[in-house]
């Protein structure tokens, strides 16, 4: 057993919620000592009589180790359990409280015969890092129990106390929404740079990086011209709208993440996202250096900057509905205190039958977020409503659906209004 992990969880083991995701929403569980004749938890209803289930739970103080062996975990287990496996995220978290969040994977084996799945699972408890449970289902199928596993050597395995498995509601917050602070989305130079410090052991390229990052009172110096930044999703005219800006304004043009960074982008694109979107909010504070500098000369207009960064973050980090979004005036949506702060941020927007195809229009590869806007309609609304909610400052939302020289005079006069120019 990952014994020092259990060393600090044992004593609120009764306390903490399970949730695990099943077609993008989370269903709830917990344990208790005794069973009061609570109904079988949803997630248990549909598992055959002779499937086995088991949940893998990573356990770490140190937060890069604990998201590089999450990741890592997920491909070993795809690739090496049975192909009658179902394998899906899942979570444990204390109700409510901040940090508490601990992100696994429940196993389902449908295999026949000696479970392939067990032996995986027996070597993965030799490690510090991970916490396996099974859960065991009576005759009559209407009670399950939850059994945690430990080793007393390298060759033995010991089950600890059996706990009963029942029904919990759902908490009042989403389980991501606890562990998003300087994890998905960062608040600090301070918190990112660390991130990056600490991978730095095993990622090459975020040495590279950190040797570019400017001195924190660069990052939030107030220029003298407008700052205007220019948000949307892919094709709803940004950087036609940023070039005309430039030009009818004698401006300087920026975008976010800033060019020296794009060697590094495709290596960071793969790496877990706490690791990921460490180098996303770097990327904003050189840009800030940047609009710094250019904004002692000339008013600068910046393609995507923070909110981009925040609200894909959050969209991506918090499954199911809209509704399981932190609430409109949470924390999650307020502007870093050390990054500079734009004069006027707009968000273009368009209609996604419009913007798809504009897209095919362009014939370019997108990203992997940009795919999933394409063919999950939840996604691309829980991305634009994020931007709708963050502050400090807000958007104001432009339609972008009319020819660019009317979206561009709608956008200058919004400018003048605001900017004095």
């Amino acid at each position: 057993m990952a014994r020092r992990a259990m060393a600090l969880l044992l004593p609120q083991w009764c306390s903490r919620v399970f949730s695990v995701e099943l077609n993008g929403a989370p269903l709830y569980f917990s344990i208790q000592e005794k069973h009061q004749g609570e109904e079988v938890p949803p997630v248990f209803r549909k598992v055959q009589k002779y499937d086995r289930c088991y949940s893998l739970l990573v356990c770490s103080s140190d937060r890069v180790t604990r998201a590089k062996f999450y990741a890592e975990l997920k491909e070993k287990l795809l690739r090496d359990l049975p192909k009658e496996c179902d394998l899906s995220p899942m979570n444990s978290f204390l109700p409510n409280v901040k940090d508490s969040l601990i992100k696994g994977y429940f196993l389902k084996d449908k295999t026949e015969g000696p479970s392939q799945s067990e032996r995986l699972l027996r070597d993965l408890i030799q490690h510090d890092t991970v916490l396996v449970c099974s859960y065991l289902r009576s005759e009559d199928g209407q009670l399950w129990t939850q059994r945690l596993w430990s080793h007393a050597d390298n060759k033995t395995m010991e089950m600890s106390k059996e706990y009963f498995v029942v029904p919990s509601e759902a908490p009042e917050y989403h389980p991501a929404t606890l562990n998003i602070i300087n994890s998905d989305v960062f608040y600090s130079f301070e918190e990112a740079y660390e991130v990056l410090k600490k991978s730095a052991d095993i990622i090459p390229e975020a040495t590279s990086v950190l040797e570019q990052l400017p001195g924190r009172a660069e990052a939030r110096s107030k220029p003298d011209f407008p700052v205007i930044v220019i948000e949307g999703l892919d094709a709803t005219g940004k950087t036609t709208l940023t070039e005309s800006l430039r030009d009818s304004l004698g401006a300087a043009l920026l975008r976010s993440p800033p060019q020296c960074l794009s060697p590094s982008r495709a290596c960071f694109d793969r790496e877990p996202p706490l690791i990921r979107r460490a180098f996303y909010a770097l990327g904003n504070y050189i840009t800030a250096e940047e609009i710094g500098r250019e904004g002692m000369k000339t008013p600068v207009i910046v393609d995507r900057f923070w909110h981009s960064t925040a609200a894909y973050a959050i969209a991506t980090a918090v499954s199911g509905a809209v509704c399981n979004l932190p609430a409109e005036g949470s924390e999650v949506y307020c502007w870093p205190t050390d990054l500079l702060q734009p004069s006027l941020v707009v968000l273009l927007t368009l209609d996604p039958e419009e913007r798809k195809r504009r897209l095919r229009g362009r014939g370019q590869g997108e990203t992997e977020e940009e795919q999933e806007l394409d063919h999950n309609q939840l996604f691309r609304l829980k991305v634009e409503e994020a931007y709708r909610r963050i502050s400090g400052p807000a958007c104001v939302t432009v339609d972008a659906s009319p020819p660019a020289d009317q979206v561009l005079q709608q956008v200058l006069l919004l400018i003048r209004g605001k900017c004095h120019l």
